[in-house]
């Protein structure tokens, strides 16, 4: 069974249900974005980028995955809708809209396993969400890097109840970059896709392991994607900067052995880094499908590295399948 960890959808019946129930959602305006399609305003902030046909093609997606010959992919929504401005009883409603749907669309396509979206807005309604995803059958969230929208910290305290409920759980959670980086110098030149993901997802996961987060709720698996967004290649200097603060700071190095991470760094040397610094048994395939910032054949990069036969099966199907319990 070979295992895309990484990827995005967003069923047709949710696009459906977002327009005829748009009224009972106040601070979410939908706006237009070409034929049948939208993209969103949470709380008068700036729109998204309209939701692409690719993110809701079942029958791409099917025939993609053939293609490459992947049995199965894990699917978080989408970033850009995940809503974290809006008001936390609201979110909740919109996190929980969302599940409603991937969890439907994952039942009548079992090649697709869903994680849940949560209302990071607020701490104790997404542990609310968090403990009802899993009583329902979802094994963990996929969640944005700034909850309560730009410049949000995933070691805020008023998360303590999310991260409590996701180490009461053993929650699966995939740390995800957001639409916006929280930095304006890159956006231009493509720069958020190539280095705003990168960087955003490292100041984010870099405040969860420095507060001993990964360490404190270590029943929490946490994946972090793109390749662990360039820890491998910084773990030097955070180790120098906790060796400078260790009376106030957790341990990096004991904490990039409990992370998982994904293949998507489209350079094999940068993968045999990861491999050297972490271990072939914390990472998994992913392909960030349908983004182009992503890997189209994900399975290729592992042809490059000369992985023996025990590994490469580690990396596509051992490891997802024992963290996701299939």
């Amino acid at each position: 069974m070979i295992i895309d960890s990484h990827a995005h959808f967003v069923p047709p019946r949710l696009l459906d249900a977002i327009r005829d129930m748009n009224s009972q959602f106040p601070s979410i305006e939908l706006i237009k974005g070409g034929e049948n399609s939208f993209g969103f305003s949470f709380a008068g902030h700036q729109s998204t980028r309209p939701v692409s046909k690719l993110l809701s093609d079942t029958d791409g997606r099917l025939d993609w995955m053939n293609t490459n010959g992947i049995d199965m992919q894990v699917i978080g929504g989408w970033l850009d809708m995940f809503g974290y401005e809006i008001p936390a009883d609201e979110g909740q409603r919109w996190s929980n809209l969302i599940n409603h749907h991937l969890k439907e669309f994952c039942a009548e396509n079992p090649r697709f396993l869903p994680l849940a979206s949560l209302p990071m807005q607020d701490g104790k309604v997404a542990a609310k969400v968090l403990d009802f995803a899993h009583s329902s059958g979802f094994r963990g969230a996929m969640i944005g890097t700034q909850p309560k929208g730009k410049g949000g910290t995933l070691d805020d305290p008023d998360l303590q109840p999310f991260w409590e409920s996701a180490h009461r759980n053993s929650s699966i959670l995939f740390i995800h970059p957001m639409f916006n980086s929280g930095d304006e110098r890159v956006n231009d030149y493509g720069m958020n896709n190539a280095i705003g993901r990168i960087t955003d997802t490292l100041i984010a996961i870099s405040r969860v392991i420095y507060s001993g987060h990964v360490a404190t709720y270590h029943n929490a698996k946490i994946i972090i994607g793109i390749g662990g967004a360039a820890l491998p290649f910084v773990i030097g200097r955070m180790m120098r900067n906790y060796e400078l603060h260790k009376d106030r700071l957790a341990d990096p190095s004991e904490a990039l052995s409990l992370l998982y991470y994904d293949t998507l760094v489209h350079d094999a040397p940068a993968l045999e880094l990861l491999i050297r610094t972490v271990g072939v048994n914390r990472i998994m395939l992913g392909s960030d499908m349908p983004f182009p910032i992503g890997d189209a054949t994900p399975r290729n990069i592992l042809d490059q590295i000369g992985l023996t036969i025990a590994d490469r099966a580690k990396v596509e199907t051992d490891v997802a399948k024992k963290l996701f319990g299939l």
